[in-house]
């Protein structure tokens, strides 16, 4: 998800430090949540083998469900970065996401 290993010493207040034995060993410092989505994407397009945007319209559905699932459209201009990456338009992700609910019931 694009985190950095940085030494201890080196850690700030947001950074996830992890001990061993009660000596601290390794800091994390997680992405901000925007860079996530961008190394979600850029997995998710590794995994299908081509850019999203060439994807069929039932696989952009079903990655618009799982980028749900991970909580990607609570980002600030998340859904614009995935109708950007899908090829898509704001209202096409918007749709996905309302047929998504309505097919659940909600």
């Amino acid at each position: 998800m694009g985190a950095e290993l940085l030494g201890p010493d080196r850690a700030e207040q947001d950074d996830v430090v992890l001990a061993w034995e009660g000596r601290d060993v390794i800091a994390v410092r997680l992405p901000q949540l925007s860079e996530s989505l961008d190394h979600i994407l850029a997995a998710m397009e590794r995994r299908h083998g081509m850019p999203l945007a060439d994807l069929d319209r039932k696989a952009k559905q079903s990655v618009v469900r799982t980028l749900e699932a991970r909580g990607a459209f609570s980002v600030r201009h998340g859904v614009e970065t995935v109708a950007g990456a899908l090829g898509v338009s704001r209202f096409t992700v918007y749709n996905y996401l309302n047929r998504e609910h309505t097919a659940k019931g909600e």
